[in-house]
């Protein structure tokens, strides 16, 4: 059977709107088996509760989202990292949380937990005195003539979240680039449990601040559907404009510091001052400048006060756009450092099925806006930019392109918002539910399960969690001065993958 068909033939368990497949640990262990050589089964996501083991497939044959589950036996699952590469650090993080064991596992090295814990797998019934021994980590090893390793972080320069990157080079070129997370752990998991999804829809707000609405729209998207209650056209509409926003802002700040990392200090003046613009917009129309707490379960926190100043702003961006699109364009030694440099392989991006820029800017032609599709983007035609080259530059250009897309959105969502209520209540529900929304970075997944109101488990995929392995490997044969361009270029989130 290929891995889609074991998946199908699973029973299933109520959940809204994909029901989960209920997996044997014999019919896991085929299914990983299965995935071996089998390429149209994408993985999206993996998490855990104290119980079972999650996973949220997507079979690129027919387009289904597939969602499925398998209980942790004696305290142990089958690995799936040995057939799905991104499940590494996804099995680390549940290792880490919750004790479960991954048997045949890539890499068995801790990810949130640094040694620093009191607790061995907090979020564990039975959590235990950590006994693990604080730094150093361990890193990969790397077999070659004139090895040399370079430490950067986790404090770094600038005023940055903190990562530690380990370097190993043979004179300027990279040789492997390996990455250490977990630094920004703040326990987001635990301290959402036992929450009403009004009261945790803070947490998700802040799981990565540069994304506060889309995170926010995935999380209330699945706590509506656990609960089976719509929100309101209205805010529906207004959760859109709110995205696109953040869509445009955060494009025109990343376009602006990949040129200021090859010291072009045009580009990131005129990006900063529109996105500056824009950001005052924001707050003039929904009283915060990163529109932070307006989305919550049931519909949105308050109405558009302004849509003018957000008008304005956008017929600036888009004057001058195409400007600013011909001064990059004309300086051959800002171009010679964005061609080739960084670049993605397009089999690695369906591989580890990265979204967003990352992944169009290779070729994967992946938006959540467009399949599965939600409201209001089902019912409305864009285009979605895609690119092959898969370097610095590819990825500059993607954004260039959706900005342009955004702009043109938001036009038609201020133009039809209908009238009407802000919110729905929730009912205090039991049940389970995922939700989604695309970020600028990409794909946001959210899933959740109530006991009477309360939340009783939840996890929140960020984009970032299958686009950091891809940095690793974009960096290989790269100089270390390309470092800052290219980690530029993917601006991964550091928090939402800390949890």
């Amino acid at each position: 059977m290929i891995a889609a068909e074991i998946l199908r033939a699973a029973p299933t368990a109520p959940c809204a709107p994909f029901p989960r497949h209920v997996l044997t640990p014999d019919a896991w262990a085929a299914l990983v088996d299965a995935l071996q050589g089998d390429r149209d089964v994408a993985l999206l996501s993996m998490w855990a509760d104290s119980q079972q083991v999650y996973c949220l497939f997507h079979d690129a044959g027919n387009g289904d989202f597939i969602l499925a589950s398998v209980q942790v036996d004696a305290g142990a699952y089958r690995a799936l990292s040995p057939a799905r590469p991104a499940a590494s650090w996804f099995e680390r993080s549940i290792h880490d949380l919750f004790g479960h064991v991954a048997e045949g596992g890539t890499d068995d090295r801790p990810w949130l937990d640094h040694g620093h814990w009191d607790q061995h797998a907090p979020l564990s019934p039975r959590a235990t005195p950590s006994l693990m021994a604080a730094e150093p980590p361990q890193f990969l090893p790397s077999d070659g003539d004139d090895l040399h390793q370079i430490a950067v972080g986790p404090v770094h320069a600038g005023i940055i979240e903190p990562g530690h990157f380990r370097f190993t080079a043979q004179g300027e070129t990279i040789v492997r680039l390996e990455i250490r997370l977990g630094y920004l752990h703040k326990g987001t998991l635990g301290l959402m449990r036992g929450k009403s999804p009004r009261a945790a829809a803070r947490f998700a707000a802040r799981l990565s601040g540069d994304s506060t609405i889309a995170h926010s729209i995935a999380f209330a998207r699945a706590a509506e559907a656990a609960c089976a209650v719509e929100a309101p056209p209205r805010a529906v509409m207004l959760r859109a404009v709110m995205a696109e926003l953040e869509r445009v802002a955060n494009h025109l700040g990343d376009c602006g510091a990949i040129a200021n990392d090859a010291a072009f200090a045009f580009l990131p003046a005129r990006f900063g001052w529109h996105r500056e613009a824009l950001l005052g917009a924001s707050f003039a129309a929904f009283g915060h400048r990163l529109m932070m707490d307006c989305v919550i379960p049931g519909g949105v926190a308050g109405d558009l006060a302004d849509d003018g100043s957000i008008l304005s702003a956008l017929a600036a961006i888009e004057g001058e756009l195409p400007g600013l699109l011909r001064v990059y364009d004309d300086y051959s030694s800002l171009v010679d450092r964005m061609v080739g440099t960084g670049t993605v392989r397009p089999d690695l991006v369906h591989r580890f099925a990265a979204g967003g820029f990352v992944g169009r800017a290779s070729g994967r032609d992946f938006d959540l806006r467009r399949s599965p599709a939600y409201a209001p983007y089902r019912d409305m035609a864009f285009d979605v930019p895609l690119l092959q080259a898969g370097d610095v530059d590819a990825r500059f250009r993607i954004r260039v392109a959706e900005m342009t897309v955004s702009i043109d959105l938001l036009r038609r969502l201020l133009a039809g918002l209908p009238d009407g209520p802000l919110t729905v209540p929730l009912p205090l529900a039991s049940g389970e539910g995922i939700g989604w929304a695309e970020g600028f970075r990409g794909d946001i997944w959210t899933w959740l399960r109530l006991d009477g109101g309360q939340i009783a488990a939840v996890f929140m995929r960020d984009p970032s969690w299958l686009q950091w392995p891809l940095l690793q490997a974009a960096m290989e044969g790269n100089i270390v001065a390309d470092f800052p361009l290219c980690n530029k270029s993917f601006n991964c989130s550091y928090s939402g993958v800390d949890l």
